[in-house]
């Protein structure tokens, strides 16, 4: 939870380093909150018909938007990859898969022009 925490606290911080764990913790927490908002859309019925989800869902969805996009540039920039490198997304198929790759990837040993690497502050 507390890379989760932390992601919030850093906005819209797109300049430095993150590490794989503040990224894939990141996004199991928003995983968890967004069916959380999704089930709580169907339990109060604001899910929109044949959608599933409905007005709490697409709040969460948009006030995170910013944050995601914050941590996945600052996980680029840990392997070495600009933060415009997200955009290979919109490639079909394979450029999500290079994506994910890049995600699972640790990050540059030493400093980078992002900054120092995040595993060796924590040491």
């Amino acid at each position: 939870m507390k890379w989760y925490l932390k992601v919030l606290n850093q906005y819209a911080d797109f300049s430095g380093r993150a590490r794989r764990s503040e990224y894939w913790m990141f996004t199991l927490f928003n995983v968890i909150f967004a069916i959380v908002a999704m089930i709580l859309d169907n339990v109060l019925g604001t899910a929109i018909q044949g959608i599933g989800y409905g007005l709490i869902y697409i709040l969460y969805v948009l006030v995170l938007f910013i944050p995601g996009l914050a941590v996945a540039a600052r996980r680029l920039h840990d392997v070495g990859k600009s933060g415009w490198m997200f955009l290979i997304v919109l490639i079909p198929i394979v450029g999500a898969i290079w994506l994910l790759v890049l995600f699972c990837k640790d990050g540059q040993p030493g400093d980078n022009k992002w900054g120092q690497n995040p595993k060796e502050e924590a040491v």
